[in-house]
């Protein structure tokens, strides 16, 4: 869609999934070979947002790198070493804009996201996090957004349990459910819109987090709506997680093939 941008989160170190983050940064943790935040600006892609803002911290010269070397890392090549042409043969259909923005090694997502105003402008934009992905129709949800006229719209799911949840009777196992859905409350999916006149939230604290004092008080202000999402999502925050993922795409990856047209 013209001019909405997406920010992408990508400068936290991933302390949880050190085994991965050690070497590089969690955006560029693979699923099925591919760095999970390609996997997460494809699925922006399917719904027509393709002009990405990614902000970058730690081991941040690793995606730079990623991106403009893209062309030779995602292509068959063919190189003349004699006249110096270079051939990309695979037809590739990305149609990315990446702007790539070093924020800092230590600043939270609040203040991240105050650092990129300026590459945004005064237009609606989205928000998400480097390390999520899901089978959520985006194009319905920025939709939804633009509906009800608030300043903010948070993606609301209810993720599976970590755990086999058991209903007995008397000590006998009536029901064994592995990993149901969670019955509470909707959380923090991480897929936000947002209108220009959030950044009245945001100040240049580098300590700011976008989930405490700006969503906090956008919600007081009853500003900020919820788009409910009761399919697949998954976040990588662990190295269970990462397995997990991994098996997911070797059966078959919802947030890639059970995504509407």
């Amino acid at each position: 869609m013209d001019n909405v941008k997406v920010v992408i989160f990508a400068g936290g170190k991933g302390t949880r999934l050190r085994e991965e983050t050690e070497y590089r940064p969690k955006p560029m943790v693979t699923i099925g070979e591919i760095p999970i935040l390609l996997h997460i600006m494809r699925l922006y892609s399917h719904y027509g947002f393709n002009d990405f803002i990614i902000t970058l911290g730690y081991k941040g010269d690793m995606i730079k790198k990623y991106f403009l070397d893209y062309l030779a890392l995602n292509n068959d090549i063919e190189v003349n070493l004699e006249t110096k042409e270079v051939k990309f043969l695979t037809d590739l259909k990305e149609s990315f804009k990446v702007t790539l923005v070093d924020t800092g090694l230590e600043t939270m997502t609040g203040a991240r996201l105050k650092k990129v105003q300026k590459y945004i402008g005064d237009n609606t934009f989205m928000v998400t996090y480097g390390d999520g992905v899901a089978n959520i129709n985006l194009r319905k949800l920025y939709e939804y957004h633009k509906s009800h006229g608030k300043t903010a719209t948070i993606t609301g799911v209810r993720p599976s349990s970590r755990f086999g949840e058991l209903n007995t009777e008397k000590n006998i196992v009536m029901d064994f459910r592995e990993k149901p859905q969670l019955s509470g409350s909707y959380i923090n999916g991480g897929f936000f819109v947002f209108e220009p006149k959030f950044f009245d939230y945001l100040n240049g604290d580098d300590s700011l987090i976008l989930e405490r004092k700006p969503l906090e008080k956008v919600a007081e202000d009853k500003n900020l709506m919820i788009f409910k999402h009761d399919g697949f999502w998954k976040c990588m925050d662990t190295y269970k997680d990462f397995t997990e993922l991994n098996q997911i795409w070797k059966e078959s990856a919802p947030w890639v093939e059970n995504l509407e047209d």
